[in-house]
């Protein structure tokens, strides 16, 4: 490897729509929940509006929308409901879990999960598609950083707790909120783009800022593995 490519200090996975096929489950719970409020809103739209974003920063728009004001409770509803429902049909991301394995080897365990979701959520997950230990103690949630994604908080507390600095991390990251978010906190972002009804498309991803964007996370390791040119790292 030539001394202009350089691989990273560490790697930092983000987890719904990048490590498990949350999405479709977890807006499908939203969107019932919204109809319940007198909101019609369609798939579609919700996916748009809500992926990728802590839903207690959307509480104005349901308002907007619905004329009730979300609480606690109403939260605390979802996430039973939304829980209940990963737990019964929640999957892995095709390939993601070798994935992990690969590139946890690869950097010798500088691996984390930072994630925009609540802790519970994102152990759950995890459990449940067998990455329960893959990342150690290094999970990392939005929901305890002053501020969530597009925020850069919990990527910049992931690379602290690791020990790195985060502009020689790679993130990896399927939604624009997520890749703003690793972008603003220095990182090189490589976008994910399944082509699934949740998917974000190639071009919002590289519009947000990601350097590289890939549609299989069987190509991720060796992607990493390649490095990227120093000129082309985000100072």
């Amino acid at each position: 490897m030539s001394s202009s490519m350089q691989r990273f200090q560490a790697v930092l996975f983000d987890c719904d729509g990048v490590l498990v096929d949350s999405e479709a489950i977890t807006n499908g719970v939203l969107r019932t929940m919204l109809h319940e409020l007198g909101w019609p809103i369609s798939a579609e739209e919700c996916v748009e509006r809500f992926i990728g974003r802590a839903l207690s920063d959307e509480f104005d728009v349901i308002e907007e929308h619905t004329g009730v004001r979300p609480d606690q409770a109403w939260l605390l509803e979802f996430r039973d409901r939304r829980n209940a429902a990963l737990a019964v049909d929640l999957e892995p991301i095709d390939g993601a879990v070798a994935a992990v394995t690969a590139v946890a080897t690869a950097y010798e365990g500088r691996i984390a999960c930072a994630s925009g979701a609540d802790r519970a959520k994102i152990e759950l997950q995890l459990a449940k598609v067998g990455l329960a230990d893959a990342f150690g103690g290094h999970v990392y949630s939005g929901m305890e950083t002053a501020r969530s994604k597009p925020a850069p908080d919990v990527y910049l507390a992931a690379a602290a707790g690791l020990g790195v600095d985060p502009r020689e991390c790679a993130v990896v990251e399927d939604t624009v909120a997520g890749v703003t978010a690793g972008v603003a906190a220095g990182a090189t972002v490589f976008g994910f783009a399944s082509g699934g009804l949740t998917s974000t498309s190639p071009e919002a991803l590289t519009a947000a800022g990601a350097s590289h964007v890939f549609t299989s996370m069987a190509e991720l390791p060796g992607l990493l593995d390649a490095g990227i040119p120093q000129a082309a790292r985000r100072a």
